[in-house]
């Protein structure tokens, strides 16, 4: 009898330990679930975030492409006046030369993914790649951008000034829309500033025989195109974020 007892009780404990065992493994099942949920949600936030943040990316960098395009185009036109010089108009030559000192800079805005661990959160691997690219993938543009906003303040605005065309550069430079594109406050007057012509400025015809000139404006135009050319392989890894992240959120 006491052994019928004894066995009695070892089945009722291993049922209460089973039960026990399930028990905490349905918790965690819940508390895991939870955290999944949890984890979603917050992946959600961020995808939102960062298309929002990729967007303003991409419309910038298209601004910053179109910026580059004016100098290439004026800097065509400059080299058309050296060619052709003698139905060059002096408004005309101002106006492109002024053009060349345009000077695009892509700021984009950074994610904190990898310093922040949210980064484990994103699921889709091409996607996360992607972003943990980000940093490295500007660099080339930013450095271009970097050594042609050097040149044209040492190289192509110190020209300017010796040649005494710089008033001329200021009085039709303010009205610009590229300018304007720059101002906080895209509805700010846009006056144009008059400040005249110098009268010791050099002719149309010691600017388009000049060499220096000839060359600034070649190299604008082949510097700014490349840069160009870095700066759409950027915009396809934009667009490509872009529809990653779409792709996310439609998944859920």
């Amino acid at each position: 009898m006491e052994r019928n007892k004894t066995k009695k009780y070892l089945k009722y404990a291993v049922g209460e330990v089973v039960l026990v065992v399930i028990g905490i493994l349905i918790a965690l099942s819940i508390n895991n679930w939870n955290e999944y949920r949890k984890e979603r949600i917050k992946e959600q936030m961020i995808l939102n975030q960062l298309k929002e943040d990729y967007q303003s990316n991409l419309l910038q960098l298209e601004q910053k492409m179109k910026m580059r395009e004016t100098v290439i185009h004026s800097a065509g036109q400059v080299l058309n006046y050296i060619d052709h010089p003698v139905l060059v108009k002096r408004d005309s030559l101002i106006f492109h030369l002024s053009n060349i000192l345009v000077d695009p800079t892509f700021d984009p805005i950074q994610n904190d993914l990898i310093s922040s661990g949210n980064l484990r959160l994103i699921r889709n691997a091409n996607l996360k790649r992607f972003l943990s690219n980000w940093t490295s993938d500007i660099v080339a543009v930013k450095e271009m951008e970097r050594l042609w906003s050097g040149f044209t303040s040492q190289e192509v605005l110190t020209k300017y000034m010796r040649l005494g065309i710089t008033r001329e550069i200021v009085s039709c430079t303010g009205e610009k829309e590229i300018m304007i594109g720059w101002l906080l406050d895209k509805n700010a007057s846009n006056k144009t500033i008059v400040i005249g012509k110098s009268k010791s400025a050099a002719s149309i015809k010691e600017i388009t025989s000049d060499q220096l000139i000839e060359s600034i404006a070649s190299h604008a135009l082949g510097f700014n195109y490349f840069t160009n050319r870095q700066s759409k392989a950027l915009k396809k890894r934009v667009s490509a974020i872009l529809n990653l992240i779409d792709s996310e959120l439609k998944s859920e």
